[in-house]
């Protein structure tokens, strides 16, 4: 398989190898509080990093005050049609700035043994998405040694079944593994077609609520209710991706969730009326 090369650089994030890693710095030095209990999986956004990548940051640097992840499992929101499995980018390397990141192969071939007909290698699927590229490199500058394992995941009824499945399919390996979910929340404004409480403040002030309805399912591991929550009220976009993640989380014996973060493109840079939600969290046990 060719490696995967970056399709947002120099957009989402910078594609210059020394401009990236001072950014991904900057993002990482933030303040997040102190993790007591097991990270098994996490939420993060996955705008441009000039709006959400300090929120993103705060994953990954929870992360690092615990054993370092031997593989990521990133599971990523879909953003163009045609993705109607889960969908593994199974073999090879992706790029990115920072330097590659080998797919965790041996990871791949078990879960489409153990999980025939319910995961596909379809590395097209995986094409033109930024929902997991603009992560990587968080992962290549502070756990090098990381594989990752990138599967793109629709948002059907079951995800939350599938991330359990995946976690007792490699419950017998003995490598750290961590689920992250990349997930964007509410979409709020003209732009986005999407204005229930009008625009300006009061719009605002609904979208924030109806992320924080989102979260608070996050915060209490409601992994089965991820999917239909956001179906009803528009406030995921990568809601499979979540409800999987969880899953794998709760399959590990995870219990709590903790949101390190809530932000959103008005809080960060106001662009007119429109606005989009960014949370980070963190998936424990206790």
């Amino acid at each position: 398989m060719p490696a995967r090369y970056p399709a947002v650089a120099g957009m989402f994030y910078p594609e210059g190898e020394n401009a990236c890693r001072e950014k991904v710095r900057a993002c990482l030095d933030v303040e997040v509080e102190a993790v007591e209990g097991t990270i098994w999986g996490g939420m993060v956004p996955h705008a441009g990093w000039d709006f959400s990548g300090p929120t993103a940051g705060r994953v990954f640097a929870a992360l690092n005050t615990q054993d370092p992840p031997e593989a990521f499992i990133f599971f990523g929101a879909i953003h163009r049609g045609g993705v109607g499995a889960p969908s593994l980018y199974g073999s090879g390397e992706w790029r990115t700035p920072l330097g590659t990141l080998p797919v965790d192969e041996e990871l791949a071939e078990l879960l489409l043994d153990e999980l025939a007909g319910d995961v596909v290698n379809r590395p097209q699927a995986h094409a033109y998405e930024h929902s997991i590229e603009v992560q990587l490199p968080f992962v290549k500058y502070r756990f090098p040694e990381a594989k990752i394992l990138p599967l793109a995941m629709p948002p059907v009824s079951q995800a939350h079944d599938l991330g359990r499945e995946i976690a007792k399919a490699t419950e017998g390996i003995e490598r750290r593994i961590v689920a992250i979910a990349s997930s964007d929340l509410t979409h709020y404004g003209p732009r986005y077609g999407f204005t229930p409480a009008g625009t300006g403040a009061s719009g605002l002030d609904w979208m924030r609520e109806n992320d924080r309805r989102l979260l608070q399912l996050v915060e209490e591991m409601r992994a089965s209710e991820i999917v239909g929550e956001a179906q009803a009220h528009h406030n995921a976009c990568g809601a499979g991706a979540i409800a999987a993640a969880m899953g794998y989380a709760l399959g590990r014996g995870a219990d709590k969730g903790i949101v390190l973060h809530y932000t959103s493109s008005h809080d960060v840079m106001p662009m007119g009326q429109d606005a989009v939600g960014y949370g980070a969290a963190v998936f424990i046990t206790r």
